[in-house]
């Protein structure tokens, strides 16, 4: 059998529940002294990741470890104080065996998008953006469709159109739709993002920092934002629309689950990891580590680090702002060869089933019946 790489991957808390999820001794105590423990705290092994096997016999092992800050902290605190914390995760997970590192949430966002990362890193490292990107697009056009939007007659927003993944994900949907709204929140990097890339996308565009008008005006919406507050209410969106979220935390309000039962959520950038996984707690040996997703799931960045080791490609693959669609469509196809695929639909951390899909299409048609 071919020997495979081994892997580790940055993960931290997203939100409260998070905390309590990786912690369950962090029950109960007040949010001000959360955040000052997560400061704290160092970096820590937290998972035994095994069982990933592709479908011809190759299997990998690897470690998520844990860089204990939220969003918020990412962005506020000083810069070396958050590179330090995450390149003390990836020393921990180099130390175990990995030959690779992968860099979750808002460790990929900090700084210039990995790069420092990388290059005082001891093991190359990998956003994961270019799967989540080839995921996302995947589970964006699969809402169109089972929602019966044609994309090739409709208007799509892309939020976070400047970003790594937006930018990436603006120019794959642009083919494939009749309009396309680019927003972000600097308006002169917008407009230059938008004069550099107008003249090539295949579709009608334009540019606005408008988050409310924009999501208004389109059928399809694709955020991918590193916003930590809800930006997308019920009241902005149309009736029958389709919002595919690539952003942690999500951008779309819970508000829309309750008060918009016409409109189909989903969350981008989640697979189904080949052969049996397990992610096992390293402080706790035997117990299982609830990642806050379906058995076998994973995000997609973390899938591009797995399949990354399975290939025996220990490289910096994605880094930094600009991503290269050429990695995109190869890191596709290596993740296909290795038996990874697109999760079931998933929002507001419940399943979407066909049941559920069907009467969302069914409030859809009641809306507007009632509006006309």
């Amino acid at each position: 059998m071919t020997q495979t790489s081994k892997f580790c991957f940055v993960i931290h808390p997203v939100s409260l529940e998070d905390v309590t999820r990786y912690e369950p001794g962090a029950k109960g105590k007040g949010e001000p002294i959360i955040r000052k423990i997560l400061d704290w705290m160092p970096a820590y092994a937290a998972v035994h990741v095994t069982g990933v096997r592709t479908p011809d016999g190759r299997e990998t092992e690897g470690w998520f470890v844990a860089a204990t800050l939220m969003p918020d902290q990412m962005i506020e605190f000083p810069r070396e104080k958050v590179y330090d914390k995450i390149l003390r995760a990836i020393e921990i997970g180099a130390d175990m065996g990995a030959q690779v590192a992968g860099l979750g949430a808002f460790t990929g966002v900090v700084g210039d998008g990995g790069i420092t990362v990388n290059e005082r890193s001891p093991i190359p490292v990998t956003t994961g953006n270019s799967l989540t990107i080839a995921s996302g697009i995947q589970s964006f056009f699969r809402g169109a469709h089972e929602m019966g939007i044609d994309p090739a007659h409709s208007t799509a927003v892309v939020l976070g159109a400047t970003g790594s993944i937006g930018s990436a994900c603006a120019r794959l949907i642009a083919p494939r739709v009749k309009r396309l709204i680019l927003v972000a929140r600097n308006e002169t990097r917008l407009r230059k993002f938008h004069e550099s890339v107008g003249p090539e996308l295949a579709c009608t565009s334009d540019y606005t920092t408008d988050i409310s008008s924009s999501v208004r005006r389109a059928q399809l919406v694709l955020t991918a934002t590193s916003s930590t507050q809800d930006i997308i209410e019920p009241e902005d969106l149309q009736t029958g629309a389709v919002v595919c979220e690539l952003s942690l935390p999500h951008d779309v309000s819970r508000r829309v689950a309750s008060e918009r039962p016409d409109v189909l959520v989903t969350e981008g950038g989640n697979m189904l990891v080949p052969g049996n996984p397990r992610f096992e707690r390293v402080r706790e040996p035997g117990q299982e580590f609830d990642l806050g997703l379906p058995p076998r799931t994973a995000l997609a960045c973390m899938s591009e680090t797995m399949v990354l080791a399975l290939e025996n490609r220990c490289e910096p693959y994605t880094l930094g702002r600009g991503i290269d669609l050429s990695k995109v469509i190869e890191i596709d196809r290596m993740a296909t060869r290795c038996g990874f695929s697109l999760a079931d639909m998933r929002a507001f951390d419940v399943a979407i089933t066909p049941e559920m899909i069907a009467a969302t299409r069914a409030a859809a048609d009641e809306r507007r019946k009632a509006i006309a």
